[in-house]
């Protein structure tokens, strides 16, 4: 099963750029979780989640509790989750996941990063059949080898569809509306998740040359880098 497409830099210097934008994403969604659900991570299964990426993905343990402590804070902004679609350069499909303190600047830029690749938004719902919405759950292989078949067994009640294996890392699906529960099951299997979100993965995905991909980098870089864009998702096979 394709997942999200996620590009990689070549050089230490962009892997680091692209680190620097990572974090204050990871934050926000820290933040938010702790300000809708409360800041104890025990009782709060989208705060748990969110550490868990965070940590994931080495954001240092001070700046994931000030992330924390900045929810019950009285400057605390006010996020709406707004989702934009559109069709980028060369026909891409894109899902592009926000959170922000001021929409109407949000759909403007987002809106930019579409027509300046030759690309346009198109109207809230198009795209909805083409992505199927997952919940994800990633976690790194053991020196003891987990029995799969096993696993696949004691997750089916969870929600458990799919799991797909690679060198280091084991990938757990399910639908979007589980993720509570595999998270719960997985938590009493005592299975140290590393990374867990709601992704969409494209159910048709297109196969792009390398210089259609290219053009296509360009738009998603600019959407990456934008502080209010929280994920984005392709149909690039």
């Amino acid at each position: 099963m394709g997942r999200a497409f996620e590009y990689r830099r070549a050089s230490k210097e962009k892997r680091w750029d692209k680190m620097s934008r990572i974090f204050p994403k990871l934050a926000k969604a820290i933040t938010m979780a702790a300000k809708e659900g409360g800041q104890d991570p025990e009782m709060n299964a989208s705060l748990r989640s969110a550490i868990q990426n965070a940590k994931g993905q080495n954001m240092p343990k001070d700046n994931i509790e000030s992330a924390i402590k900045r929810a019950a804070g009285k400057d605390a902004a006010d996020y709406t989750e707004i989702n934009y679609e559109g069709k980028g350069p060369h026909g891409v499909l894109v899902f592009v996941e926000c959170a922000s303190d001021n929409t109407t600047r949000t759909i403007a830029n987002v809106r930019h990063y579409f027509t300046k690749q030759g690309g346009a938004l198109v109207p809230a719902g198009s795209l909805e059949f083409m992505f199927d919405r997952k919940a994800v759950f990633q976690f790194p292989k053991t020196e003891e080898p987990i029995d799969l078949e096993e696993l696949e067994l004691e997750l089916i009640d969870a929600g458990l569809e799919e799991i797909e294996e690679t060198d280091e890392d084991i990938y757990l699906y399910a639908d979007y509306t589980n993720f509570g529960k595999m998270s719960s099951a997985l938590e009493a299997k005592g299975i140290e998740v590393a990374k867990a979100n709601l992704q969409r993965i494209p159910n048709a995905p297109v196969e792009f040359t390398e210089e259609q991909l290219e053009d296509i980098e360009k738009m998603l870089d600019k959407m990456e880098e934008d502080d209010d864009v929280q994920q984005v998702f392709t149909n690039i096979a």
